[in-house]
């Protein structure tokens, strides 16, 4: 809606959107997937990684690496030259370089860990992607479309909503509309992860054994029908000698 040149959002179709946007992250989030979130505005670099740090989900706040998605393999190559490097410092190898070739390895994994540190445990194509400002990262939007994974997004009133998946109208400059939105895609992701929880628990419950209840009941159903019948023989013996008491009653009056 636009009022003297000012585009106003309607916050009704906002809280519609975003309620649209919560069942559909906490379906993705239950079934074991993750949610990479893309922001790499200023103003929401440091609101993105407070929201997301306790929920243990991927998230890219420098660059976006072109091919992070469609070229998904070499990017893992590149992430475990990181790993490498890690493992050379923890087994004693990086010891054995020179000084200048330390201060050379040191630069390169600060540098890669600048941009792929946020995504080093990510194994796998994410599940869906959280986007902050579609507009901005358009690249990120295409990748993801490419590959068929879903588009979550803050719109703004400069953006074209067309191809996100999930689009929720607001403002992607304000640091403070940012954080609100942050926080109820947070709570609904934190939904999901309880509710996975909540089904593995109870797929690692103990299964019944079905064939030893029905045992135990059967045996138990034959006791009772067992007993059934003892008192069925014992009520026929009591009616019997109760005819045969009344029938000498009756001779006896009969002989008087």
């Amino acid at each position: 809606m636009e009022k003297d040149d000012i585009h106003i959002i309607n916050l009704r179709k906002t809280a519609a959107k975003l309620e649209e946007a919560r069942e559909a992250l906490k379906k993705i989030v239950s079934n074991g997937r993750k949610v990479l979130f893309v922001s790499t505005k200023i103003q929401a670099k440091n609101i993105l990684k407070e929201s997301i740090k306790d929920i243990d989900m991927p998230f890219i706040s420098e660059r976006w690496p072109g091919g992070l998605l469609t070229n998904f393999s070499t990017i893992r190559k590149t992430v475990k030259k990181m790993q490498l490097i890690d493992k050379m410092k923890n087994d004693g190898t990086f010891g054995t370089f020179s000084k200048r070739e330390k201060l050379q390895i040191d630069r390169k994994r600060e540098k890669l860990d600048k941009i792929f540190g946020s995504i080093s445990d990510m194994m796998r194509l994410p599940g869906a992607l959280f986007v902050i400002d579609v507009k901005k990262e358009h690249i990120a939007v295409k990748e993801a479309r490419k590959l068929g994974i879903p588009v979550f997004g803050m719109v703004d009133t400069n953006s074209n909503p067309i191809n996100i998946d999930f689009p929720i109208p607001s403002n992607d400059d304000s640091s403070t509309s940012i954080k609100k939105i942050l926080e109820y895609v947070v709570s609904s992701i934190e939904e999901g992860i309880k509710q996975r929880v909540s089904d593995k628990e109870k797929e690692g419950l103990p299964k019944k054994d079905t064939a030893a209840e029905d045992a135990k009941l059967t045996k138990k159903a034959r006791i009772t029908k067992k007993a059934d019948n003892k008192q069925e023989e014992l009520s026929k013996k009591i009616e019997k000698s109760d005819d045969d008491t009344k029938n000498d009653s009756v001779e006896q009056e009969v002989n008087k």
